[in-house]
């Protein structure tokens, strides 16, 4: 991913107002983010709203953003969660359900799409090796990292996809 701007940001989101994106805040380290070429979107959430998420996706040679919303609710230790962009597991309330309002008239109308997420989004490091996840949370593969990050990158242009449709 290139590096973005706050400017770039603000003016990639499709599925909130132009005023919300204006005011919504921005990652708390944009300024010190040196490892934009392992991440294959970028995604933070809101500090004093912790259940709103925000990822923002180069697609097509335009940046996406998206404004997304996570289920609240504890899950047990012991029951485990498959992310659906990067396939890693995590325990408890590692992955949640986040939903996005769908762009344009039908996100007016309160339609909105899921997908199951690793809740500190970032998958991106996961698929790369860059960040551990629990024991157990990947899985041996046959397919190298590179197909991964494909895989991935496929997974989350469907769910883009879906907030369009």
């Amino acid at each position: 991913m290139k590096p973005l701007t706050e400017h770039d940001i603000r003016t990639s989101f499709v599925n909130c107002s132009k005023g919300e994106a204006k005011r919504l805040p921005l990652p708390k380290n944009l300024a010190d983010l040196d490892h934009w070429d392992d991440l294959d979107f970028l995604g933070w959430f809101d500090l004093s709203a912790p259940d709103r998420k925000y990822l923002v996706v180069e697609r097509a040679d335009e940046l996406v953003g998206l404004s997304l919303r996570s289920a609240s609710g504890n899950r047990g230790f012991l029951r485990r969660s498959l992310c659906s962009l990067c396939l890693t597991t995590h325990p408890g309330s590692g992955v949640s359900l986040m939903t996005a309002p769908k762009a344009g008239p039908a996100g007016r109308e309160g339609n909105s799409v899921g997908l199951y997420i690793c809740a500190d989004l970032d998958c991106s490091l996961y698929v790369r090796g860059r960040k551990k996840a629990a024991p157990g949370g990947r899985m041996e593969e046959s397919l190298t990292v590179e197909q991964q990050i494909e895989r991935l990158r496929g997974n989350l242009d469907a769910f883009v996809e879906r907030v369009f449709h």
